[in-house]
């Protein structure tokens, strides 16, 4: 099918349809609709095909992006979707959650004076719909190997790295506490971001492939971790990095002053339909309430935006530098504006003040000391009114006890430390890691590369051939 070279000079740039904001606060939905078929191929025809892909230079997972927007556009979606899980096991939710504005798209020749293809939300589509026609990842000719691998953990590594072991014929079980897969995928991430029947599909499809999936389990507790290691040939550690950063701020222990992740854990149990405990709605009892929320990732964004779901009255993000200092996409600030989210940008908490629980937030002014940095502005403070403080700071490791129990060896800061025959492999060759329990708290896209390249690393261990991975 023929092309025209300069497709971007008569398109702009579309998303897909956005829900408006009135309507959008009142459903549990992804804000984005979807592409229609002739849609996707108009976007998907305005890549340059430049010759030096920087999109895929940009992408931490190496996505062939110029050769499967041709697909798209030749409306050869089967193929489309195969070559995409070439590189990246969960294209879908990457799809989704990557913060393509500073990754691939961001990378887009065209970003500058034209505005970058829709990378993100092509991805999404192309998957999406060759899941609905009925593609599935074609495992006929995968020959039944020896090998048998656990999985401790369903989130994106632990699911990244199942895949790659089945496609080479490897027996998988995946092990994890909650009673879904997925992690913080499922429970982390708000369903206006990723609705929760993405992760449902994707689950058929893994359990398709032959990955077993023992949910409601916590190893150390119901399973002792030393059977895992003694049944299996390789264990794969992706447990995630959850402990929250402790701002030490006074008045942080008062009712009302909520961690992020429980918050957000008790809206997707909401979204599930599981029954909460008291503290749980507790929680979630937001409708008529001021919420400040402090930090400026995208966990923040999650909850300031979750919060104006939940019927607050008011909602701020309060962030100690300027809005270009923020590491959260800057589509969900947009979409956080968007949905009556106010920022306070230049203010750094002090302390949390009130009698038997929040009544206020004080703050400090202050201002850029170069390079990121800050400095509070002597003299300058004032108090916000606040009735709910969500702390969002980021995450620390999370390593369960059986790991040093089994003699792993741990960084001080709890990570995981990596370095035997792979960078994944850990002091105890048999166990491997990958993601947040590796490298630390960082991006979904990250994940899955460490579980995908660990899976890699895993094969040429057990001497078979290693599938492909980007390089």
């Amino acid at each position: 099918m023929p092309r025209a070279q300069f497709d971007f000079l008569d398109l702009p740039r579309q998303m897909p349809k956005e829900l408006a904001v009135a309507t959008r606060l009142g459903l549990d939905v992804e804000i984005y609709g979807k592409f229609e078929p002739a849609e996707a191929k108009a976007q998907a025809g305005r890549c340059l095909d430049c010759g030096n892909p920087y999109c895929s230079n940009g992408c931490p997972v190496g996505n062939a992006i110029p050769q499967w927007l041709e697909l798209v556009r030749q409306g050869r979606l089967f193929e489309a979707a195969t070559l995409a899980h070439e590189t990246n096991p969960l294209p879908e939710i990457c799809g989704r959650v990557c913060p393509q504005d500073r990754l691939c798209e961001g990378a887009c020749t065209l970003e500058t004076g034209f505005d970058a293809v829709t990378i993100g939300s092509i991805e999404k589509y192309l998957v999406d719909e060759a899941f609905k026609q009925g593609w599935r990842p074609d495992l006929s000719r995968v020959k039944p190997r020896k090998e048998r691998v656990a999985v401790v953990g369903a989130g994106p590594a632990g699911l990244a790295c199942a895949d790659r072991l089945v496609r080479a014929g490897v027996s998988v079980t995946v092990f994890d506490r909650h009673d879904e897969i997925g992690g913080l995928l499922t429970f982390g991430i708000p369903p206006f971001k990723l609705e929760k029947s993405v992760i449902a599909t994707r689950r058929q499809v893994l359990e398709g492939m032959g990955v077993r999936f023992q949910l409601g389990l916590d190893v150390g507790r119901d399973i002792e971790f030393g059977k895992l290691i003694a049944g299996h040939d390789a264990v794969f550690v992706g447990t995630g990095a959850t402990t929250p950063v402790d701002a030490r701020l006074p008045g942080q222990s008062l009712p009302g002053v909520l961690p992020a992740l429980p918050f957000l854990i008790a809206n997707a149990r909401r979204v599930l339909g599981r029954t909460l405990d008291a503290d749980d709605a507790a929680m979630l009892d937001l409708k008529g309430k001021r919420v400040r929320v402090l930090g400026g990732g995208d966990t923040a964004m999650d909850c300031v935006r979750t919060a104006r779901r939940l019927g607050a009255a008011e909602v701020s993000c309060v962030y100690r530098r300027d809005a270009e200092s923020m590491p959260g996409s800057r589509r969900e600030v947009k979409n956080a504006r968007d949905e009556g989210v106010e920022f306070l940008f230049h203010r750094a908490p002090l302390a949390i003040e009130g009698e038997g629980r929040v009544q206020a937030l004080r703050v400090a002014r202050t201002e850029a000391a170069g390079r990121g940095a800050f400095s509070i502005v002597e003299g300058e403070s004032e108090t916000l009114a606040a009735d709910v403080v969500i702390l969002a700071f980021g995450y620390r490791a999370s390593p369960p006890a059986w790991l040093a129990e089994h003699g792993v060896r741990l960084a001080d800061s709890g990570l995981i430390v990596g370095g035997g025959a792979s960078p994944y492999q850990t002091s105890v060759p048999k166990l491997w890691a990958g993601g947040d329990a590796l490298r630390g708290a960082d991006l979904v896209v990250t994940a899955v590369r460490d579980g995908r390249d660990a899976a890699a690393a895993m094969l040429r261990q057990f001497k078979g051939i290693a599938i492909r991975t980007a390089a």
